[in-house]
């Protein structure tokens, strides 16, 4: 009998957000997503990570409407979503009532799978978010964070599996976010998982170095019970390996996918146009279609690097770009070798283009890495430089303990504060992540109800 092989499709999360920084609106996917759910895939991940910000800073769309637009038509297969445990889907830590009612919400509008992370690989950062998982009745996978660095060993990973277990959760993640783990070590880490823990061992990773497709089938020889992949026209070079060719591969080589590609090959051609579109507009680089072995020293994930291409090109300074990459490790490492994933890879970034741009290290101190440097998103990896500590807080101490418990509850201030413009505890929530975005959005859907209202009125006279 063949052994099963679970096969995540991410083109509406990660692989969008790797090659086009999550700029997909819902008109660009909803005519295919009844075909997508006959598939055959396990999951489709298509919520979390960077969606709900995209959808309201650049979208104009209700990030809790499209989640349930796709549930509505995805009727057969689990629904995926990208949890950055203590942080949500924004990129600092909340209350621990927003962070359970988030999880609760988004098990309620139509998740069956959580995949949640810290960007330190802190249990302690995702033990909230797993156990709310649990209580609402979804799948809590919790999530290893890939890196190499003096600190990050072999043991230290295989015991975070250990504790993520004794957790309470259903599945573990390893996620290799930049695509920097080599074949060989995921199936010796594959290996030493499945005889250490009692739960299927899923494995993400990237095509950014070239090493992903060859990653993730050594992670199915050593016992893998799933990979995530993205369709073709998505796949590659920052993106993830294509489902097409992993699933061809796989089938020949005895598994069992349950994948179609006769209807992965109608999701295809759906979503060429798109690609197109994307290319012929500017919304996507042909730079992060290609491999990028560098990667393998600057361990910068794929939607990591799209967005320094965002941030360089807005200033025209993309010729910049290869002393980014230089900076980029050197900031991480004077903060403690965090994972590059984010809000991380996102703070490291954009200090390593603050470094260059300025001609001077830490001469601008983000106010994220201040907050890092002061202990809000829990203890870094190993000690931060003593520079940038001088740098970012002066004299000040940097706090010890449970930061989060020092977090007063945001929701029922921001009930207050929304009063009527918020219509729904998903709208009260979208507040709390994103204030600024999503009040404008709020007031703008008010608009724009007054003013259907308005015209429905002058009809009826």
């Amino acid at each position: 009998m063949k052994r099963k092989v679970h096969i995540t499709e991410v083109v509406l999360r990660d692989a969008n957000q790797s090659q086009i920084a999550t700029r997909m609106p819902r008109s660009d996917f909803e005519d295919i997503l009844e075909t997508m759910d006959k598939a055959g895939y396990y999951s489709m991940e298509v919520w979390g990570g960077a969606t709900f910000d995209s959808c309201l800073r650049y979208l104009d769309e209700d990030p809790w409407d499209r989640l349930r637009f796709i549930r509505s038509k995805v009727k057969n297969t689990k629904l995926q979503m990208l949890l950055r445990g203590q942080n949500i889907l924004g990129y600092k830590h909340y209350s621990d009532d927003t962070v359970r009612a988030f999880v609760r919400k988004s098990v309620e509008n139509g998740i069956d799978i959580i995949r949640i992370f810290d960007a330190l690989n802190d249990p302690q950062n995702m033990a909230t978010a797993i156990d709310e998982c649990l209580k609402a009745g979804g799948h809590a996978q919790g999530s290893i964070c890939y890196t190499i660095s003096p600190i990050h060993t072999f043991e230290s990973y295989v015991e975070l599996g250990k504790t993520l277990e004794k957790m309470g959760c259903n599945s573990i993640c390893i996620k290799d976010m930049a695509g920097i783990m080599s074949p060989q070590v995921c199936y010796d880490l594959v290996s030493a998982l499945v005889k250490s823990v009692n739960l299927p061992i899923y494995v993400h990773s990237h095509s950014t170095t070239g090493l992903g497709p060859m990653t993730l089938m050594k992670a199915i020889e050593a016992g893998a019970a799933g990979i995530d992949t993205a369709i073709s026209i998505f796949s590659g070079g920052t993106s993830h390996p294509a489902t097409e060719s992993l699933v061809y591969s796989l089938e020949e080589m005895g598994f069992d996918t349950g994948v179609n590609l006769k209807v992965c090959q109608k999701i295809n051609d759906h979503f060429k146009p798109v690609q197109e579109r994307f290319l012929k507009e500017g919304g996507l680089n042909p730079s992060v279609l290609t491999t990028k072995i560098e990667a393998l020293n600057y361990q910068i994930p794929g939607g990591m690097l799209s967005n320094l291409i965002s941030q360089l090109t807005a200033v025209d300074k993309l010729d910049r770009l290869d002393e980014v990459l230089v900076e980029t490790p050197l900031v991480r490492k004077d903060m403690g070798y965090p994972p590059l994933v984010t809000p991380m890879s996102q703070m490291v970034g954009t200090q390593a283009v603050t470094n260059v741009l300025t001609g001077e290290r830490y001469k601008l101190v983000s106010k994220e890495i201040k907050a890092y440097c002061r202990g809000e998103y829990g203890a870094p990896p190993a000690p931060i430089s003593k520079e940038l500590m001088e740098k970012a807080l002066g004299d000040e101490k940097p706090f010890e303990g449970r930061y989060d418990d020092m977090i007063e509850p945001e929701i029922p201030g921001a009930k207050e504060y929304l009063g009527d413009l918020a219509e729904s505890e998903e709208d009260v929530l979208s507040y709390v992540a994103f204030p600024q975005q999503a009040e404008k959005f709020l007031k703008d859907r008010r608009e724009k109800k007054a003013l259907k209202v308005s015209y429905s009125i002058q009809e009826v006279e």
